[in-house]
Formats: C-alpha cells, structure tokens, sequence
C-alpha cells in the first residue's frame, strides 16, 4: 500500500458517523438557524416570519410526502429508507425552505447567513442519514481508501493443531499467548478458476491465527452489500471489534473472516451467481475463494467449521450459496436479505443474465435452494432491523423454508434499527459468539440468545 502524507491519512480517518465532524456542523446549522430566527423576530421587518414559516411548514410537508411515496410506495430504492431517514430528508428541505425565504426577503448579512448555511443543512443531513444507516465511517471510505496492509501469505503459517490441542499446549505453557488483538489485512485472490473479475477482499485474522504455531481455525465468509466494497464489513460492521472481544476471553481464539468482493463494481449486481453477463462470480465464491483460503490460511478443512454471511445484497447472497453448497458451509448469516436475487424484473434477469433459462434463475432463489439441497443439518440464523418490515417478512419466509428442510433457523429482528449495519453488528454481537461456541468449539460465553439486549428472536 502506497505511503500517504500524515496529514492525509488523518483526514482520511476522520470519523463521519460520530465524534468532531459531524457534530460540529449540526451545531453550526443549529446555531445559524437560531439567530436567524432570533435577529428577524426582534427587528422591525417580523412580520415577514409569518410569510416564512407557512413556507418552512410546506416544504418540509412535501418533502415528507415525496420521500414516503419514494420510500414506501414506489421504493425506487428497492427497500424501506425507514422513517428516520423520511423525517431526516423532510426536517432537510423545511430547512432550505426558510434559508431560502430569507435569501428573498432578507437584507445583506442575513442573505448572506442564509446562503453559507445552505451547504452546511446539506452536508449536515448526508452525516444524519449516514449516521442511521452507517454505511460510511470516515472519509477514506466515501472514496474507497482501505488503510489495510496487504497480507504477506509466505509468512503465513498453516495450522498443524486442533483448536483442542493448541489450547492444552497455550495452557501448558508450550506456546506464547497469543496477541491482544486480530489485524485486518488486504489480499489478492486469484480467480484461476472462474476468471471473474474481483476486487481486492480483505480478511481479519484474530490473535490465534497470527502466532508461530497456529490451529486450524473456524473460517466466516462476510459479503457487503451492493453498492459496496470488501472493506464495508469491516469498517461498517464492527466485527473485528466483536471478534476480538471474544478472542481475549479465550486465549486468542476467534474465526478468521474473508471479506471476497461478489459484484466486481460498485454499480454491478453479479447476483452471486454463474452468468452470461456479468462471469462466473458463484464459481469465484465457491471455488477460488475457498481454494485460496485452504492454501494460504490456518484453517479448518471441515465444511462445519465454514459458515457465510453477509447484508443487503451480501445477505441474498448467503442464502443462496450457503443452501447450495453444504459441503463448503455448516452455517449462515445473513441480515437484511431478498427472497430472490434482484436487478430488475425476472424476466429481465433471465434474459440477461441466464440466457433465457428460467430454471437457471429458480435455481438461485434461496427458498428453492434450501428445498433443492434438502434435508440439511446446516445452522441458519437470519436477521432484519425492526424498522424495515420487508426484510423481516423475508426472514419468516427464509426461515419456514429451512425448518422444512431440517435446518436449525435462528430469526432476530433488531429494535431501533432499518436496512442499516447497526442490524448487522447487533446480529453478529449475539450470532458469531454463538457459533464460536456452540458450532466451532472455540469456548463457552455462558450466554444464550435472550442475554444479548439488542436483539429479539422471533419464534
């Protein structure tokens, strides 16, 4: 990774979701606001704040009306914005509804207020909608920056012990304890077999896998949404976070998760599957990608030592391949996924990416995947923000689908939460510690389901 000037690199990290910047720029827009208010009512021209607030009121009515039709109605978006984001885009244009008045029929310095804080209630709604879904964390992701080193795989050890056995001898005393923390790191994985064409994934490698001798480890295949990026897991999900918390409560022990990049772009949905027109992403998935990982990583061969994930997009994803290929995943997690993998109408995919071959296309629908593969002994846990009710409708009809086939299904909805990634770290807060546990062996929590606050499990 090419060096950067310190100076960048800080400015790179500057948070977005929380802490100076954002807060700071609310504060200027609220304050502006105010004296604004404040310097026309005790002036002698007040009377025209009662032409301005009617017009306020308006615009924010119609912004509030536009942004429910976009949102629940016509959902141009494909999912529920929710209604924070409705109230955020709405409380947005009575805002510039007022600056813009007073533009009108204001004179100089208040003209002038009004105008620079146009900018400032734009910028400061982009935070407040960022901040509910979470999507970008600081400025080097609105970019694409990835602050990860790449992953030097020839010094990479491979695993020569159980978990069982590197236990025993980290408790004997026979090996060092391992590091304090996990490093997230960037790899190239090579598309020998498919040929698809993949951005750079990246992979965090917990305490245990970092030291001389390593165990073969649990491995967690996590898909970002779309648009998005292989980094987004781990800058917008908090797992690495999660996964160290676990690691220090058992000697370094945690699974390693591969972030592979599915679509190849941004502005690409590949539907995680073998097509005519986007290439062979599902070979690339379930090939290359497990073939890189058993050749450069301590890792466990055993197909209940793999699990996937993933959100949104990434998610659709899990409940495809997952169900399709049992012998390379035991488990599944996937949060705020489709019922069928989605760009444009069917008939369109069909067409498109299938070539005309509707059974090719049925064939990627996670409930007839899970049908198709049937019975399975694979764990599926699914969740869904309380605030977005399609993907909880999803999750019920996922879920039937694989207690019919002989799954064992997990459903969580998370309060206070939509199609955003604070649903997918309250998921995978109670799910991967869960699994470590009670699936990979890796160490008792003493919790169960109903000792994490932030999620409900749904019967």
């Amino acid at each position: 990774m090419e060096s950067l000037p310190s100076w960048v690199t800080r400015l790179l990290h500057i948070r977005l979701v929380s802490g100076p910047l954002p807060t700071t720029i609310w504060v200027i827009v609220g304050v502006g606001v105010a004296i604004l208010l404040l310097w026309q009512v005790f002036r002698s021209d007040r009377s025209k704040l009662a032409r301005q607030v009617p017009i306020m009121l308006v615009c924010g009515g119609f912004g509030l009306l536009v942004m429910w039709l976009l949102s629940e109605k016509i959902m141009v978006f494909g999912v529920s914005l929710g209604w924070p984001v409705i109230m955020a885009a709405a409380a947005c244009c009575a805002l510039l509804g007022l600056l813009v008045t007073t533009i009108v029929h204001a004179r100089r310095a208040r003209r002038l207020m009004a105008a620079v804080l146009i900018p400032f209630v734009l910028v400061s709604t982009a935070l407040r909608i960022d901040s509910i879904y979470g999507e970008y964390q600081t400025i080097g992701s609105l970019i694409g920056y990835s602050s990860y080193h790449p992953l030097s795989t020839s010094h990479m050890q491979k695993g020569t012990l159980t978990v069982d056995e590197w236990l025993r001898e980290v408790l004997d005393g026979k090996l060092p304890p391992a590091a304090a923390h996990g490093k997230v790191y960037s790899v190239d994985i090579s598309n020998t077999a498919s040929g698809f064409r993949a951005r750079t994934a990246a992979v965090y490698m917990p305490p245990a896998a970092l030291s001389d001798t390593p165990p073969e480890l649990p491995v967690l295949v996590m898909l970002a949404g779309q648009p998005g990026n292989p980094d987004r897991v781990f800058s917008a999900s908090g797992i690495a976070a999660i996964l160290d918390q676990y690691a220090k409560a058992h000697h370094g022990l945690a699974p390693i998760v591969i972030s592979p990049d599915q679509n190849g772009d941004n502005t690409v949905n590949s539907l995680c599957a073998d097509t005519t027109k986007v290439g062979r992403a599902e070979t690339y998935l379930t090939v290359d990608v497990p073939r890189w990982i058993k050749a450069h990583l301590p890792v466990s061969r055993q197909a209940r030592d793999w699990a996937i994930g993933g959100f949104s997009q990434g998610g659709t994803c899990a409940t495809q391949l997952g169900p399709r290929h049992p012998d390379i995943f035991g488990s599944i997690i996937a949060v705020d996924g489709e019922l069928k993998p989605t760009a444009g109408s069917v008939e369109h995919m069909v067409a498109e990416y299938f070539n005309g071959d509707r059974s090719a296309y049925e064939a990627q629908v996670p409930a007839n995947a899970i049908a198709d593969h049937a019975p399975s002994n694979q764990i599926m846990i699914l969740g869904a923000g309380k605030r977005d009710a399609r993907s909880i409708k999803n999750v019920i009809v996922n879920g039937q689908a694989g207690v019919k086939a002989g799954m064992h299904v997990v459903k969580i909805v998370v309060p206070d939460t939509g199609h955003d990634w604070h649903s997918v770290n309250a998921t995978l807060e109670a799910a991967v510690p869960w699994l470590c546990a009670h699936r990979w062996g890796l160490g008792e929590t003493g919790l169960t389901w109903s000792d994490y606050p932030r999620i409900e499990v749904l019967q």
